[in-house]
């Protein structure tokens, strides 16, 4: 691993590569904060990809890219006289020691559980800090997450199920509710809300087995993809079209394909 001084020597080859970048290249000269959000979302999903497959190399390269777009919107906001990159580094260090009372304070904390337990109420004694439990959830984030995160916060504060038994309660009185609105058939817009309700309870079912619900469907969704392409490609050296394949015939090379992950 490299020394204290070789790593601010990188980082600061960065910065006069990205002052170069912003001088002299036609297509970094143009960007802006709003041209460039979409590839950031991009960027970031693609290193948390990286990290589901635990893939060393590309996980190097895609924190990378995240650290280029960081170092890009504080270039830009330095050209607009906003703040720099100093004060990016500068603000989270003080919003890090202010939230570690036990590392840089008084406070002692002798569990993460514990760090947690009191990371809601010092956010919301910073001065430009969350005015509610959930304000500090944001908008943007994409439902799934947000479900776990708003759930993750409330529990902060003591709103939760004091037992794991009791959630599932939960989640059998939001299935039934969801069974009887669908049997109706009449209400496309209660289906719709109770359904959300069956779902919100899953993933605040999970949270008690701390399972992260993007983190497991994605595991699933990677799964199917790798089964299905294994159907398709059988198939295809069959010279049969999926679409005239009988689902048995298909449910058959899908067992094929779990099989295989087994004793693989």
């Amino acid at each position: 691993m490299h020394t204290r001084e070789e790593k601010m020597k990188a980082f600061g080859r960065l910065l006069d590569v990205m002052d170069d970048l912003r001088e002299k290249c036609p297509w970094d000269a143009k960007q802006t904060n709003e041209s460039l959000r979409p590839n950031t979302i991009e960027e970031t999903y693609e290193l948390c990809d990286a990290l589901l497959k635990n893939d060393v190399p590309n996980i190097q390269k895609e924190l990378g890219d995240v650290l280029l777009h960081v170092v890009f919107y504080a270039k830009i906001g330095s050209e607009k006289g906003q703040f720099d990159i100093a004060d990016v580094c500068n603000t989270l260090c003080d919003k890090l020691i202010f939230r570690h009372p036990h590392v840089y304070g008084d406070a002692v904390a002798k569990t993460a559980g514990d760090v947690i337990k009191s990371w809601e109420q010092i956010k919301l004694k910073e001065k430009d800090g969350n005015k509610t439990v959930l304000s500090g959830v944001p908008e943007s984030l994409p439902s799934l997450i947000k479900a776990y995160r708003i759930q993750d916060k409330a529990r902060n504060v003591g709103f939760d199920w004091e037992k794991r038994e009791e959630v599932w309660d939960k989640v059998r009185e939001e299935l039934d509710e969801l069974e009887a609105e669908l049997e109706r058939e009449n209400n496309h817009e209660r289906q719709t809300e109770e359904f959300g309700d069956f779902i919100f309870s899953i993933i605040n079912a999970g949270r008690f087995y701390h399972l992260n619900p993007d983190n497991a469907l994605e595991m699933t969704n990677q799964k199917f993809i790798r089964r299905f392409n294994y159907v398709e490609q059988k198939a295809h050296e069959m010279n049969v079209a999926l679409q005239d394949m009988t689902l048995s015939q298909m449910d058959a090379l899908w067992n094929e394909a779990k099989q295989l992950e087994r004793e693989g």
